[in-house]
């Protein structure tokens, strides 16, 4: 059983135009960059993309953008991307927003083989429109379908060749979930050791979700805005 590639090129090679995609991260954190990179170089096109956003303009998923790939963003929020506001706007793609739990629970939902779930969020709001609404307790809940994916595209910090994964702080945002949601997860990792080198109490994805996986290189880790506060100035009485 060898789930190794040599390459995000190799990797991603059967993936089709017009597929179904979840790419993990938040921002610019925890962002499987070589596997988009790879996307782009191949030019496949006409895909739904879910992602929680869409990256910047020129880093993430922007440059599958700039290049017209996608043809479908599901997501949270349209962020710092201008190329993906302007697209929006001359009806150039479609988006569909979902409140971020709801989003993360329509992930959750469709790994854990649950086609539907009712929430009370977005009831009475544009995004209760065309579903099911019902009351429990005294109160109204909107029926949310599962999101599943022909492929996921996920960054961990370490895994191994069977494809057991460790994510870092805040990079596991919504990958862990994601490898679970489809039909194949392909995984980068910064460092892939071998077997028996992770410590079982610390792997968050196990193998078994695991198709395929590859050392990725050369990662910018950008921040997405960068703040900073001023220093502070201190003035002694005397």
């Amino acid at each position: 059983m060898n789930k190794v590639y040599t390459s995000s090129d190799a990797a991603i090679a059967d993936i089709p135009d017009g597929a179904t995609i979840m790419a993990g991260g938040f921002g610019l954190c925890g962002i499987p960059e070589n596997l988009i990179a790879a996307l782009q170089r191949k030019g496949v096109g006409e895909l739904t993309v879910i992602s929680n956003n869409a990256g910047v303009s020129d880093f993430g998923l922007g440059p599958l953008l700039q290049t017209r790939q996608i043809r479908k963003l599901i997501g949270t929020y349209v962020g710092e991307n201008k190329v993906l506001e302007d697209q929006v706007l001359n009806h150039e793609i479609d988006l569909e927003l979902n409140p971020q739990g709801t989003f993360a629970e329509r992930i959750r939902a469709g790994g854990a083989g649950i086609p539907a779930f009712y929430t009370p969020t977005g009831v009475g709001t544009v995004v209760a429109e065309g579903k099911e609404v019902r009351e429990f307790g005294g109160r109204k809940y909107v029926l949310e379908r599962a999101l599943t994916a022909d492929f996921a595209l996920i960054k961990a910090w370490r895994g191994d060749r069977w494809g057991n994964l460790i994510y870092r702080k805040t990079a596991r945002n919504f990958n862990p979930m994601m490898a679970t949601a489809a039909r194949v997860t392909i995984a980068e990792v910064e460092e892939l050791v071998e077997i028996g080198e992770l410590n079982p109490d610390c792997v968050v994805t196990p193998g078994i979700y695991v198709s395929r996986i590859l050392r990725g290189g050369h990662y910018e880790k950008r921040i997405e805005r960068r703040t900073v506060r001023e220093k502070a100035r201190w003035i002694s009485a005397n």
